[in-house]
């Protein structure tokens, strides 16, 4: 059966959650979830929602999916244990270290990967399941073609995002509310900058290029269902719990009666929340400025309808659980009733049944007591019962063994798993750090970057974009490492060209990896593989995870400070970006193609409300790379040295090939080369 999962962010949303028939709920409590805005619970109010919650046979996810710091890594350890003993369900998280470190200190919990992991790929899945994740969560880009491929093969439960907010840039990968203000979306401070106006290749006028309408396919689920998706997930850990309650409960009269919504459910549908009304222009494998979509200023909540909701949620107990009562009354033994429901079977005793002195008691007479649940989240649904003749019990033995009954099966119901935790252990020896300079590398976005002045400042490797390889000879630069970058952002169907491109070329050094998918794609061909930025790599356990996996290096999140990137224990040979315009969103859907039209590779720029201007450019599938308004640049500061880097690397984007030589030669210390507008990015703030 397809599992309806629900947001919960406060206590009130979680009760219209469970009353209005999700079969299981999300919710965070702590630092470390990707809604920290959230009122999420205390610990204390945290097991007691559990207690809830599967007291009504629903299942309980903790969002523990946010990068986490080696200083914050002790509070992830704690709240992993805590998440362990109040028996939460499954975990969800992004963070690999996180993965790292629950496999040490709540090993029998199981793991769930967030969608922003940027699972997306059937070769990407299927290496989370190798891992043991029990199950993924993916991309909300993906169409439903694409989803069934993935659950054919992948090995791991699939979950799918089938109503609510859509992000423009791929979950995990967006780094613009992080740049633009600190607050990081993979820290779960996203301020939404992807809301607000923006000009395309001219001045904001009020346009909204980057806001998606909100996903809506309640025309799909029969679909979803048979292409064998486990979960199908409501977003809005944000929103009120009416709104909870309001959509939760349409889906679930939707999965029940398997059926399409009528009109009025519609209608109810874009009352409770709507951009612009919906999309599934993605799950149908569509995209266009027909998806894009904002929220008025002056829209408003439908007070009276969801009040009316409310008043329905609060009214009465709506989550019952059926019970199977079975008795059967025999001289001389004592009454024993058996209750099974929930997935429990109890079975209490009470006295002997005496012999009667005036009437018999009868299994009608048995049963109308046994069914005397009110009060309690239970209700006797089927019966097999019998009395042989002439005995009797009294009223007060009957409800007794009634309520001992009930309160068995509601304890077993309830009752913690039997799990292991530990402490964590002190992380194993690293290598002894670099002292050295690290070693400069270049990343090229246009073939006209790569010259002989660039190569003559000596870079360590130069980066290329993998399709290069179908037209470059390596070998014309002999004694130069490359190292191919696979695109963040494809798909299962890419896979084949992609292994293709990478095992036909000669001389190649390695292959940056900036996705698990990209794994399976390299595995088996010789090449160095170099964890790229997409990887978020953020503490200490990720790089062990990491190195376990196979890599020879990896490149440090962007959003981390140079203390930070310094006190991460080098387990493999870190790199870090030190100059260049940052990336700050990947994204499905063309925002040129969607308002001035396809540019056809030449790419365009953003200008938001400020004047500042965000070059796209364009990547692998025809999608579009935001960039940074200006380059991060740090020639002019020592600390990048002192970080333990044995790479720094050189992101070339918009750059001519004179200026890539000549920033080349101003990180070897040769010139004075300054851009005319620069930002130090996050090295020195860091985010929230």
């Amino acid at each position: 059966m397809t599992e309806l999962l629900a947001p919960a962010g406060s206590r009130e949303a979680l009760e219209a959650a469970v009353q209005s028939g999700a079969d299981a709920v999300y919710m965070g409590f702590g630092a470390f979830n990707a809604r920290q805005s959230a009122r999420n619970f205390t610990d204390e109010e945290f097991a007691d929602a559990v207690t809830y919650c599967h007291l009504r046979g629903v299942k309980v996810y903790l969002t523990l999916n946010t990068l986490v710091t080696d200083r914050e890594l002790p509070q992830a350890a704690e709240a992993l244990r805590k998440a362990s003993d109040m028996g939460v369900d499954a975990v969800l998280i992004q963070d690999w270290g996180v993965w790292h470190l629950a496999r040490e200190v709540a090993p029998d919990v199981t793991l769930h990967a967030s969608t922003q992991m940027s699972l997306h790929t059937l070769g990407g899945a299927r290496v989370a399941a190798s891992l043991g994740i029990h199950r993924v969560v993916l991309a909300r880009e993906l169409s439903g073609q694409e989803i069934a491929e993935i659950c054919r093969g992948c090995g791991a439960e699939v979950e799918a995002f089938v109503h609510g907010a859509l992000c423009m840039c791929y979950s995990g990968q967006c780094a613009m509310s992080a740049l633009i203000g600190q607050r990081s979306g993979n820290r779960g401070r996203c301020a939404q900058p992807c809301r607000l106006p923006y000009g395309v290749d001219g001045p904001c006028r009020g346009d909204h290029p980057l806001s998606l309408k909100d996903a809506n396919l309640s025309h799909h689920l029969r679909e979803l269902e048979d292409m064998g998706v486990a979960c199908l997930k409501i977003e809005g850990r944000m929103k009120r719990p009416e709104y909870v309650a309001a959509v939760t409960g349409i889906y679930r009269r939707l999965l029940d009666e398997k059926r399409r919504p009528t009109s009025e459910e519609e209608k109810q549908l874009f009352d409770a929340f709507n951009r612009d009304g919906f999309t599934d222009g993605y799950f149908r494998g569509e995209k266009g400025p027909n998806m894009l979509g904002t929220r008025s200023e002056t829209a408003r909540w439908p007070e009276a309808w969801f009040a009316q909701v409310r008043r329905e949620v609060e009214s009465r107990e709506h989550r019952l659980t059926p019970v199977t009562f079975t008795c059967h009354l025999t001289a001389n033994a004592p009454a024993a009733l058996t209750a099974e429901g929930g997935g429990h079977t109890v079975t209490v005793t009470g006295p002997v049944p005496e012999a009667a002195r005036n009437r018999s008691l009868t299994a009608e007479e048995l049963r109308q007591r046994l069914g005397k649940t009110g009060g309690t989240v239970f209700t006797a649904a089927r019966f097999d019962l019998s009395v042989e003749e002439g005995l009797m019990l009294s009223a007060g033995a009957i409800n007794g063994l009634r309520r001992d009954a009930l309160n068995a099966l509601a304890e077993a119901m309830t009752a913690l798993p039997p799990r292991r935790t530990a402490m964590e252990a002190p992380l194993p020896p690293c290598p002894a750090a670099v002292t050295d300079a690290p070693k400069l590398t270049v990343s090229l976005s246009d073939k006209a970057q790569l010259t002989e002045e660039l190569l003559a400042a000596a870079p360590e490797i130069v980066y290329i974009p993998v399709d290069w390889l179908d037209t470059m000879d390596l070998t014309a630069w002999p004694g130069q490492k490359f190292c191919a970058v696979l695109p963040r952002i494809y798909r299962t169907a890419d896979e084949p060209r992609l292994r293709a491109l990478l095992q036909k070329a000669t001389g190649l050094y390695g292959v940056a990896v900036g996705n698990l998918g990209h794994l399976t794609i390299a595995e088996g061909l010789g090449l160095r593989l170099l964890g790229d930025f997409g990887l978020n790599v953020f503490n200490s356990r990720s790089l062990l995870f990491l190195r376990d996996l196979g890599l020879d290096a990896a490149t440090l999140s962007y959003e981390l400070r140079h203390q930070q990137m310094r006190d991460v224990a080098k387990y493999l040979p870190c790199e870090a970006i030190v100059y260049g315009r940052l990336p700050l969103m990947i994204t499905e859907n063309c925002a040129l193609r969607n308002t001035v039209g396809c540019a056809h590779g030449k790419g365009g720029v953003l200008t938001d409300r400020t004047g500042a201007r965000f070059p796209v450019t364009c990547a692998y599938g025809c999608r579009n790379e935001i960039q940074n308004s200006a380059p991060l640049f740090l020639a002019d500061k020592e600390d990048y040295l002192r970080c333990g880097l044995t790479y720094a690397r050189l992101r070339f984007t918009t750059e001519t090939p004179e200026e890539c030589a000549a920033i080349a030669r101003r990180y070897r210390g040769q010139g004075d080369w300054t851009p005319d507008h620069f930002t130090r990015g996050l090295f020195y703030r860091g985010v929230e």
